[in-house]
């Protein structure tokens, strides 16, 4: 019994002085651990980025015309089997769609099914070339033995709507990812003067802040969309979207900024640091700003769902990205036709995954917030 106590009493231990050990970043990760929403939204989140990284090797064919099926256009995804009335299968398969013209429908063109003429599925075939990080590959993780497969349809072009969808999570994510960062160096650095400083330099930032922060969206983005040339190229206009939505967004990053600077630059280490003749920016650097880089990368990960809400409804109202840019945005711009909601479902395939990108940016953001608040445990 001794020593079955002797043990235990060893093990609270070693608990308690990992705990007073832990760094910031192990509790915060202890914390978010704790939370069952935030670590399904983790996850769905890490499959949605990796999906939208390696959407060119995921995907069979490229998202833009030179990809399109042109025997399959408006065509419902294709459901893989492995039995029908003609016998089991151990490979799946789809069957083969073939296009002609009927009487019926006065000599236009209609998709039929061929029942007997069956495309089995093929793992890593040989396809379209692309490039990964820089180096080229022709291998894909699916296709089918012959002609084309589409799991989750083709738009009126002809074009994959699984490929789209993957490659559009990447542009909208890359779009997020240039508008944060821009914010989060402008926040920084604008924030981190008035803070530090304070006075009338404090006095001009914060009202050059809300003058930005009153600047109303939608007259802003429609001005920047008349501003813009047409002869522009998609990579251009991908990255002027996404330098003004990091110019428009750092407002609320540097206030928290500021606001923490106020409190942390009469503390007594900041005071030594003075003393030893560090200069200003030696110190908002080095002492200040590393304090909470916790509650920083928290605010990242929660502007980020704003960001591709952002990217996402300027190009629904067409103050976006165009075609050909595969967005989130721009193919949410296909299902606003009636015909699509009465006829071609299939379309909205996309919103599910906007909705689990942004619900899952949301849940993780909550979670690390909660986990980086150290009085979180003390108020349950």
């Amino acid at each position: 019994m001794t020593d079955t106590n002797t043990t235990t009493t060893g093990a609270d231990q070693k608990l308690k002085e990992a705990y007073f050990t832990a760094s910031q970043g192990q509790l915060i990760w202890s914390r978010f651990k704790k939370q069952k929403a935030a670590m399904a939204g983790a996850w769905v989140l890490l499959i949605l980025i990796l999906s939208g990284l390696f959407a060119p090797f995921l995907t069979p064919y490229s998202p833009t015309l030179a990809g399109r099926d042109k025997d399959y256009q408006n065509g419902a995804p294709q459901m893989l089997k492995f039995w029908d009335e003609n016998g089991f299968s151990v490979r799946p398969f789809i069957y083969t769609y073939e296009r002609e013209r009927s009487i019926k429908t006065n000599f236009r063109w209609v998709s039929t099914v061929n029942r007997e003429k069956r495309r089995y599925l093929t793992l890593f075939p040989r396809g379209e070339a692309y490039t990964l990080f820089g180096i080229s590959f022709n291998r894909h993780l699916f296709g089918v033995n012959n002609g084309k497969i589409h799991i989750f349809g083709t738009d009126s072009t002809g074009k994959d709507i699984f490929s789209r969808t993957l490659h559009a999570i990447n542009t909208s994510l890359a779009v997020g990812t240039i508008g944060v960062a821009i914010a989060f160096v402008m926040a920084l650095i604008i924030g981190g003067i008035s803070g530090y400083y304070g006075g009338w330099i404090d006095s001009v930032l914060q009202m050059i802040t809300d003058a930005i922060r009153t600047v109303p969206a939608i007259p802003l983005f429609m001005a920047i969309a008349a501003f813009i040339p047409s002869e522009w190229s998609s990579e251009a206009r991908f990255f002027f979207i996404s330098i003004i939505l990091g110019f428009i967004n750092w407002p609320t990053l540097a206030r928290r900024v500021r606001t923490h600077l106020l409190i942390e630059r009469n503390q007594e280490y900041v005071l030594a640091a003075q003393l030893c003749g560090a200069p200003a920016g030696h110190i908002i650097r080095k002492h200040l700003l590393p304090s909470f880089t916790s509650y920083i990368i928290v605010d990242l990960v929660i502007s980020f769902p704003y960001m591709v809400l952002s990217e996402t409804a300027l190009s629904f109202i067409g103050l976006g990205l165009r075609d050909p840019v595969n967005s989130l945005g721009v193919m949410l711009q296909n299902v606003t036709n009636a015909d699509v909601l009465l006829n071609f479902q299939w379309y909205f395939i996309p919103v599910i995954f906007f909705i689990a990108l942004v619900l899952a940016f949301v849940f993780v953001g909550d979670g690390l917030r909660d986990a980086a608040d150290p009085y979180g445990d003390t108020k349950k």
